[in-house]
């Protein structure tokens, strides 16, 4: 008779908690609940063991992989407790990304220039009437006007991001001038943010080389109290603008940056001084300091509010881990780790469809206005894999307040566990933000 135990820890720590156990045993099979045996599947024997044996096999207890039924229903309790709609199966071993690629319709990786400079007005129209709308709101509408200007100028970064990944035109220098001039209202530098970003998608969630942004290293958070509240502070209450941070670390450094490509890096810096250098004293000279900040900073932080949840969201769940390089793997990353989140259509359209984010990380050279469409025929061949979500302030709360310092075991350790006497902003961050998913 061979015998598997399964959660005897949890029976031994939960004796009066109801719990199954299943003892696999020909013909049938035995329960235990609280204190009564129950057996199923014994037509005549009234004991668990046969009237004659010839030997004695000694039953081992090892942890048992859960049923289907009771993984869906863990899934299912988790999507709920995170803010998802589904959580995704983890997938099968023997699945390669060249094995999703190659699932998804041709015409989903074809350039439409036609598509491509209708995402271009859509985003220069949008912008113009935010830009007339600030300078015709009262006070009290000017956030609603910020708002929805932020979003607008966030769709020049995804024509950006389009050309980076050569998924714009099929004129290649057409796509360098469109995705640097597209990057110069945010101050992005284009070259340098293009090869920043070619590492992320060669390197989703990898622990160390992933360059989009990495969980914090205990090491870090116990290095000093001044890095320790910085850190709790930025991952927490201020993590919807980390972006700035990320900004300015990444891209105008010249040593992060490989010797072939630093004359291109070069050019891209010269491009944003030039716009800082002109831009901002012009719109100084028309509107003032204060104009300045209503036209220019303002939708700029818009921006990268959006910036820095789109991120995060798209990447970031306490079931999501990262992985060192040696335990990677491509397509776990790319289709298993990576999120799809609905936000409202408004926000889709100006934005170009960046969050429909799993097929971009499939393939990044399927351009913007066919991610749906991709999206569309990866649930139909690989839909129970996926991580889906309606965006919600659950979703963030769970991202803000949990996914904090790396633990292989766990994914995540939050702050409040690590040091709950220092752990005021996220204390702050769970009683002030609501949990309506």
């Amino acid at each position: 008779m061979a015998c598997r135990l399964a959660d005897s820890v949890f029976l031994f720590k939960n004796p009066t908690q109801s719990r199954k156990i299943v003892a696999h045993y020909s013909p049938g099979t035995c329960h235990l609940k609280g204190n009564k045996l129950i057996q199923k599947g014994f037509k005549h024997q009234r004991h668990l063991q046969p009237k004659i044996r010839t030997n004695l096999i000694q039953a081992v207890a090892v942890p048992v992989a859960p049923s289907p039924a009771d993984s869906f229903e863990y899934r299912k309790q988790l999507s709920e407790r995170y803010g998802f709609r589904q959580i995704g199966e983890p997938l099968p071993e023997n699945v390669t990304l060249r094995d999703v690629i190659d699932s998804l319709p041709k015409q989903v990786f074809e350039i439409d220039d036609v598509k491509a400079w209708k995402t271009v007005l859509i985003s220069v129209t949008s912008y113009a009437l935010g830009l007339f709308m600030i300078s015709k709101a009262p006070w009290y509408l000017l956030p609603l006007a910020w708002a929805w200007t932020g979003t607008a100028v966030t769709g020049f970064f995804v024509i950006g991001h389009d050309c980076a990944h050569k998924s714009f035109s099929k004129n290649k220098l057409m796509e360098d001038i469109v995705g640097t001039l597209a990057f110069l209202p945010l101050i992005y530098p284009y070259e340098p943010w293009r090869f920043k970003h070619d590492r992320h998608h060669a390197k989703t969630n990898m622990l160390s080389e992933d360059t989009a942004w990495h969980p914090v290293w205990a090491e870090e958070f116990d290095t000093s109290p001044f890095l320790r509240k910085a850190i709790m502070y930025g991952y927490g209450p201020f993590r919807p603008w980390m972006s700035i941070a990320h900004w300015l670390i990444w891209h105008f450094d010249l040593k992060k940056f490989r010797p072939n490509e630093v004359k291109r890096v070069k050019i891209s810096l010269a491009c944003v001084f030039a716009f800082m250098a002109i831009g901002w004293p012009l719109i100084i000279y028309k509107t003032g300091i204060m104009g300045w900040i209503k036209f220019w900073l303002m939708p700029w932080l818009g921006y990268h509010f959006w910036m820095s949840t789109f991120t995060m969201v798209h990447h970031t769940a306490p079931h999501i881990p990262f992985k060192a390089s040696e335990e990677w793997n491509a397509v776990q990353a790319q289709l298993n780790g990576t999120v799809h989140c609905d936000y409202p259509r408004w926000i889709e359209i100006l934005c170009h469809d960046i969050s429909v984010h799993i097929p971009h990380h499939i393939s990044p050279r399927i351009p913007s206005y066919n991610l749906r469409a991709a999206h569309k025929s990866l649930q139909e061949h690989w839909g129970k894999y996926l991580n889906e979500a309606t965006w919600n302030w659950r979703l963030m709360k769970t991202i803000m307040t949990i996914c904090h310092v790396y633990n292989k075991e766990q994914n995540y350790v939050a702050f409040d566990q690590l040091a709950p006497e220092e752990s005021h902003p996220i204390t702050f961050l769970k009683k002030v933000l609501p949990d309506y998913a």
